[in-house]
């Protein structure tokens, strides 16, 4: 289904199956009142939810505890002007079922920081959209800043 001219919707299947083939998304939620946006890798569980490890004392867990939030992931080719955007939104919550836990310090995602006292974040994938850059035939030109 095309959305306009260069754009294409995804339907949630396609969405799941391109996210499953990156490393790295972002977590959008609210810190302090204001929105923020934190890249992160991430791994997604078998019911679709996106999973994230972090530091139990991060400013992370303390934020999206218990709230909706987004993530989004994405791959975008520069040469072709091509690429896909997908966004997650649901609540998020700290994994605190012990057997849970202990499974996930086995198969959950890794984390590319160092991590004190590990805690998994569970983002449900209640709402699942993306869209795929399919034409794109002007050339995109950086605006030329002077100073």
């Amino acid at each position: 289904m095309s959305d306009n001219d260069g754009f294409r919707s995804m339907d949630r299947q396609e969405c799941l199956r391109l996210m499953a083939e990156v490393l790295v998304g972002r977590v959008v939620y609210t810190r302090q009142a204001l929105p923020a946006v934190l890249p992160v890798n991430f791994a997604l569980a078998a019911d679709a939810s996106v999973l994230l490890r972090t530091s139990a004392g991060s400013d992370l867990v303390r934020a999206v505890d218990g709230v909706v939030v987004a993530f989004e992931a994405d791959a975008f080719d520069a040469q072709s002007r091509s690429g896909w955007s997908v966004v997650v939104t649901g609540r998020a919550t700290v994994v605190t079922d012990p057997v849970e836990h202990e499974r996930l310090l086995r198969t959950g995602p890794r984390s590319w920081m160092p991590i004190e006292e590990d805690v998994f974040v569970r983002i449900e994938a209640t709402m699942v959209t993306g869209r795929e850059l399919t034409d794109c035939a002007s050339p995109i030109e950086r605006p030329r800043v002077t100073g």
